[in-house]
């Protein structure tokens, strides 16, 4: 197989530098907690794959996100989960300073060579804070991903925002493009502009260097509701970032009913923004509708997430599916017993996985639902237990019915513990021989994987319109597992009808959605996993072939590449004799 071009990164070289939070790197690096790291670390794998010139800058996260540990009644506690960047990272010898709080922080930076398929890497750096120095506070500002209170947040958006600017500076990076992946890091763009007025007077940028930091920024948001977006009172703001950058920022207009809104920050100083999904991107503009704001819909970076069986299976009847990923879309011809096969081996990994943490033995011939995510409220975990009589009905239709459910709630989400404790207790009430319902502790990358490759159903039911996209349904389509979902984020564009999976429409409340919910288990989803295995094997074909060819990082980091971080490039391309740069057509 050819290798394709792959753009050699030097300080010389014109970069995108990615920001983000949290990114899931490497199964033994807890620098992530969700859905948003795993976006961060897929991006960046298929960035690798294709060869975009392309680093990255996120915090070390010493002490990580948490360890969830479940007692029998489904009360949930945290304990940290400590790495050492040295046994996994190369340490950089430069050095930089941020202010916080008046006091001067000292940042080193670890790194990380993401390596793609053809061998291209993409560095990432992971800032660190806990360095001779600084005092034992400032020690501990880059320790915990989403820890403490929002004073401890700000400081770190300082560390990853004008630190991370500072040190690509430093290390001799030259940065084209600076994309802020959530509003985070959106203190970059203060970096930038204080770097552009040279050191002028604090409170006098020109609308020339405003567009000069614009023209180098691109955003994306993540976050459908208000309450999700990070902002800091005017006291924090003074206090933590100083009077005078306050000032300067109340001036340009970021502060929203008293408070510092990173997200409109972004906005503000980025030339391009985007929601990561067509509906997500229609509430955001009507969120912020004096900004204009894309879509480019999330995905997922496809050989992370398809299981070993299914990936055997392509590799036999679609070879070129790992280079291109478009390819998958031949998997509409894949054998149908095939596809039975593999997902058979899925599924038995993900229940030997079960009996492993739980003790407890699953039947794999059983129609076995999954449902994990982060334990928020409005993800509705408990909505399959509306009616509780009817779920065991059903459960008795399909000849035994298994539900398994996994996710942590914050630490700080008391609402998010009580639904966990609720879903729990529930199951302990419900479970019987015909229906079995686990609830899985500490779910991470491994059980992940796991669960979206080996159930026969994947399930979503978030309160509209707060799902942003959600990528866990993109995982499992990509092994061929269908889902039954609410039309929200990704599955507006991704659900067709008894071909791909099911929706579950549109209710008045959440007991008229629940009945929506029991109607499509009862006459769609049980009789045909029950009594037509091979329909059953074609939608699997049709859902690897449909949404696994489309919901992918390879496919979103390409636009990213010609929407977000070179359109001035693919303009030019219209006179005659522009070529297109490699990394554009990669």
């Amino acid at each position: 197989m050819n290798k394709p071009f792959s753009y050699e990164i030097t300080p010389a070289s014109g970069l995108v530098a990615y920001f983000s939070m949290e990114i899931a790197i490497d199964r033994r690096i807890p620098t992530y907690s969700g859905g948003l790291g795993m976006l961060a670390g897929d991006t960046l794998r298929s960035a690798a794959d294709l060869g975009i010139p392309l680093v990255a800058f996120s915090l070390a996260h010493r002490k990580g996100y948490f360890q969830q540990h479940l007692n029998q009644s489904g009360d949930q506690t945290e304990e940290v989960q400590p790495w050492n960047p040295a046994d996994l990272c190369t340490e950089e010898p430069a050095r930089i300073r941020v202010s916080v709080e008046g006091r001067d922080v000292t940042v080193r930076a670890w790194r990380y060579d993401m390596v793609g398929r053809y061998g291209h890497i993409v560095p990432i750096y992971l800032l660190d804070t806990d360095l001779d120095g600084n005092s034992g506070w400032d020690r501990g500002l880059t320790d915990h991903l989403y820890g403490g209170d929002t004073n401890y947040r700000l400081q770190q958006e300082i560390v990853l925002g004008l630190g991370g600017v500072r040190m690509a500076n430093a290390m001799g990076l030259k940065v084209n493009v600076y994309h802020m992946n959530e509003g985070h890091a959106a203190l970059l763009t203060l970096a930038l502009l204080e770097s552009e007025m040279g050191g002028g007077p604090l409170n006098s940028p020109t609308e020339a260097d405003i567009q000069q930091v614009r023209n180098k920024c691109v955003f994306t948001t993540h976050t459908p509701v208000p309450a999700g977006h990070d902002r800091f009172s005017t006291e924090q703001a003074i206090r933590i970032l100083g009077g005078d950058r306050t000032s300067r920022l109340e001036k340009l207009g970021v502060f929203e009913d008293g408070l510092l809104n990173m997200t409109m920050l972004a906005l503000r100083f980025s030339r391009y923004a985007n929601g990561v999904a067509m509906q997500h991107g229609k509430v955001s503009r009507e969120m912020f509708p004096q900004y204009q704001i894309d879509a480019i819909t999330n995905g997922v970076h496809a050989p992370t997430w398809i299981s070993e069986p299914v990936q055997q299976m392509l590799d036999t009847h679609i070879p070129a599916w790992r280079r291109d990923n478009l390819c998958l879309r031949n998997a509409i011809d894949l054998p149908e017993q095939e596809i039975l096969s593999a997902h058979h081996r899925a599924k038995e990994a993900l229940l030997t996985e079960v009996a492993s943490r739980t003790g407890l033995v699953l039947n794999p011939n059983v129609l076995t639902l999954g449902f994990a995510r982060r334990a928020a409220t409005y993800k509705r975990a408990s909505l399959m237990f509306t009616d509780p009589e009817r779920l065991l009905k059903i459960a008795t239709q399909a000849g035994g019915l298994q539900i398994l459910y996994a996710g942590k709630a914050h630490p700080a989400d008391e609402p998010g513990k009580a639904l966990i404790h609720n879903v729990i207790e529930t199951a302990g009430k419900l479970s019987n021989d015909m229906l079995r319902i686990v609830y899985l502790e500490n779910y991470a990358w491994d059980l992940g994987a796991l669960l979206t490759a080996g159930v026969d159903v994947w399930v979503n039911t978030p309160r509209r319109p707060y799902e942003a996209s959600g990528t866990s349904g993109m995982k499992a389509a990509l092994n061929g597992v269908p889902s039954l979902s609410i039309l929200d984020g990704w599955w507006i564009e991704g659900c067709i009808e008894g071909v791909t999976g099911w929706a579950i429409e549109d209710g008045a409340n959440d007991a008229e959605e629940a009945v929506n919910l029991y109607l499509k288990l009862e006459n769609a989803v049980v009789p045909m996993y029950r009594n037509e295995p091979e329909k059953w094997a074609k939608m699997m074909r049709t859902t690897l072939a449909f949404n696994g060819s489309y919901f992918n990082t390879n496919r979103m980091v390409k636009q990213y590449t010609r929407n977000a971080y070179y359109p001035v490039r693919l303009l030019e391309l219209t006179r005659p004799g522009v070529e297109e740069p490699a990394y554009v057509r990669a």
